[in-house]
């Protein structure tokens, strides 16, 4: 374990709270932070974050930190635990307060904290006490360098005071809720540099293999940024002053979290762009192109949840739920921008962007829960449902990114087609009624209408609070997108989510209404295979039976029989289920118009 440094003495002017983070131990995967309170309250309570805005779940946090303990000079103050993440402090008020603690940091993930011997990475809600009674004063935070480490360096969108060359020193924070609104990364990392808007960006990679072609990623991104800028501000600035970031480049992995000057993503290595590969907007790969719909999506949020956000979330409630039924709007048209932004920025084109509309359409149309919530309602019950799925989520709920970026382009379209505007200027509108902070329905009820010229008080009860199905054929052909049905894939056919592999076929979700659930099967049943019934004038003649290795080889053995016994294995049993196959169904493909189509503008601009 690596000797605990005292944090410097306070400095003429230094914040009333002072924190100081090191390194423990790199191999116990360890952070030690020592909190200086320069005027703490008789009974001064502290305590750690459960949830980190962005991520709409309770995951106590306070479950890693270990050993807290305060004195005040030579006096030993004992915190008494009040609850699961809450301390309180007996203390004399004329003296500075000094808690010392250690951090358990081994997620891989955006949300919480990591460190081992190449990484280091942490977001304050996972690491950072808050003092109550002092959110609202200025917070420093000093990051040591691991002297094990000397090729380390720092990047965080937090503003400096006193850093070295490396990034390790001072920052400072207005108050507590910007204090852990800035992540850290530490190590040995790729950066980059580039200007979107006026305004400088930075972007730093961890994990990245050696074809990592950088100047591309670097090039793109600022397509992005550019393209975001101009949607909200025409030739104006954007409202950060500086931009990171923080991408970490792992074997399997995909997500990000947005913050208000910096975003921290993590992606697949395979899908960083890499060096010889072709550049052109009609030959982006598929893991690339995920990527840069992330980079988009987080980007966009530095507007579109970060400044202009639920009015619920005007202050952060840290200590538990923030209730709010307007995710649609701020997490699903987002996610309707994040793709069309890659494509108003020349990034792809437009059959590829239809490809990843025609994605998000069939993820809507194929999950029956659309049936049964409305996405205000799954916005609410996001802390219950959308970060616990289960094996029934699909049939319970409806994703608040998928049709919540739906209703956004049926919105659209529908103001395009009656020659009423676009979203686009809708957004701007609201940005400027609520003056890039805090939103209400309300507010973008009376800007839709202002900006529609009617009411569209009915479209959002039957789209956003009903379950009703949206009109979205009939809106995409009003801007000559053809809307083509193709054979869909036995699986969905048959109403599964299923894993296939060398051991056969694990059922992972069974949807209701399909002829899977009809014949009784169950999630976490293993399907063996199939039988077929007597052939027509041989009763005597026993029943074919065929074993499955894929789902798609139902069609190859089943033949013309339109009834088969379906083989399953269920906790060690084996059962026989009458499965009725239906005719093939179909899932949507969308195409461009032809021949030059200037039906409408839609989706370049």
């Amino acid at each position: 374990m690596a000797t605990r440094r005292p944090a410097p003495p306070p400095e003429a002017g230094a914040a009333p709270l002072h924190y100081q983070v090191s390194v423990a131990s790199l191999e116990r995967h360890r952070y030690a932070v020592e909190l200086t309170v320069a005027q703490p309250a008789a009974r001064q309570r502290v305590s750690l974050p459960v949830w980190i805005p962005g991520s709409y779940l309770v995951r106590e946090f306070a479950r890693h930190l270990h050993g807290l303990t305060a004195r005040q000079g030579r006096r030993a103050c004992a915190p008494v635990q009040i609850d699961k993440c809450s301390w309180d402090i007996e203390c004399d008020p004329r003296r500075p307060l000094v808690l010392r603690y250690e951090v358990y940091a081994f997620d891989d993930s955006v949300r919480t904290a990591w460190l081992d011997a190449e990484r280091g990475f942490f977001n304050g809600t996972s690491l950072l006490l808050r003092v109550h009674g002092h959110e609202e004063v200025a917070h420093a935070l000093t990051v040591l360098a691991p002297p094990q480490r000397p090729d380390w360096q720092l990047a965080t969108a937090m503003s400096p005071q006193a850093v070295d060359r490396r990034g390790f020193g001072r920052y400072v924070a207005a108050d507590y809720a910007e204090l852990v609104d800035h992540p850290v990364e530490l190590g040995a990392f790729w950066s980059g540099r580039f200007q979107a808007g006026g305004v400088p960006h930075r972007f730093v990679v961890a994990g990245a293999a050696p074809s990592f072609d950088g100047a591309r990623l670097l090039r793109d991104v600022q397509k992005i940024c550019e393209a975001a800028i101009r949607f909200w501000h025409g030739a104006g600035r954007p409202p950060h002053r500086h931009y990171l970031f923080m991408l970490n480049a792992v074997d399997e992995g995909y997500g990000g979290l947005e913050h208000r000057s910096s975003t921290a993503l993590i992606c697949a290595r395979g899908e960083l762009p890499r060096q010889g590969a072709p550049a052109s907007a009609a030959r982006v790969g598929d893991g690339y192109l995920t990527l840069l719909g992330l980079i988009s999506h987080e980007y966009f949020h530095t507007w579109n949840v970060k400044r202009l956000r639920p009015a619920e979330l005007s202050n952060y409630d840290y200590a538990g739920e923030n209730y709010t039924r307007l995710l649609w709007f701020f997490e699903g048209f987002t996610s309707y921008y994040d793709d069309l932004l890659l494509r108003r920025a020349g990034l792809i084109d437009d059959a590829a962007y239809l490809k990843l509309l025609t994605k998000n359409i069939n993820q809507v149309l194929q999950a029956p829960g659309r049936r049964a919530q409305s996405v205000a309602q799954a916005s609410f019950d996001a802390w219950v449902r959308y970060y616990r799925p289960d094996e029934n989520t699909p049939n319970s709920t409806i994703s608040y990114y998928t049709k919540g970026a739906l209703v956004a382009l049926c919105l659209d379209l529908t103001l395009r087609r009656e020659e009423r505007g676009t979203l686009d200027e809708v957004m701007r509108a609201v940005w400027r009624r609520c003056g890039g902070g805090p939103m209400s329905e309300a507010d973008f009820t009376a800007v839709l209408a202002e900006a529609g010229g009617r009411d569209f008080s009915r479209e959002l009860a039957h789209w956003v609070h009903g379950t009703d199905e949206l009109p979205l054929r009939e809106l995409l052909e009003s801007q000559g997108v053809t809307v083509s049905e193709e054979p869909s894939q036995w699986a969905q056919v048959l109403g599964l989510r299923v894993g296939e592999g060398a051991g056969g076929i694990s059922l992972k979700v069974v949807l209701d209404g399909g002829p899977a659930a009809q014949a009784g099967m169950a999630a976490g049943d293993e399907w063996l295979g199939i039988e077929l019934p007597p052939r027509r004038g041989a009763p005597t003649t026993p029943p074919a039976a065929w074993r499955l290795m894929r789902v798609d080889e139902v069609p190859l053995y089943a033949g013309a029989a339109r009834r088969v016994t379906a083989l399953v294995a269920r906790d060690k049993r084996l059962l026989r289920l009458p499965l009725a196959l239906p005719r093939q169904t179909t899932t949507w493909r969308l195409l461009a118009p032809s021949g030059g189509s200037d039906r409408a503008t839609w989706p370049g601009r």
